[in-house]
């Protein structure tokens, strides 16, 4: 297994995501786009899904997971959930956020 994957043995793990927010025009949801890299299976999805879905306003968290390369996570809100929200939300599943500041 990978080093530092959650299935791994690694006791450190560093991963990034990529944060990218858009409203949908005529909608009361907002769509938040994560990529995640790292995830290597449902284990890492299920424990980022589940801090994603404890934030406020959350309705749904939807992954493409990409074993070894970036999953997009697509989170669905009613409201807009800042990149510290969601990365401490990340965080507390082990992972480690970095905001896109395209």
């Amino acid at each position: 297994m990978p080093s530092g994957a959650c299935c791994g043995n690694s006791a450190t793990k560093h991963h990034t995501i990529q944060l990218i927010t858009k409203e949908t025009p005529m909608s009361q949801s907002i769509y938040t786009n994560v990529n995640v890299s790292g995830m290597t299976c449902g284990h890492c999805v299920s424990s980022v899904s589940e801090e994603l879905e404890s934030l406020n306003g959350v309705e749904n968290v939807a992954v493409d997971l990409n074993p070894g390369g970036l999953s997009t996570v697509t989170i669905t809100s009613t409201k807009e959930l800042s990149p510290s929200e969601i990365g401490e939300a990340v965080a507390e599943a082990g992972y480690l956020v970095v905001a896109n500041e395209a």
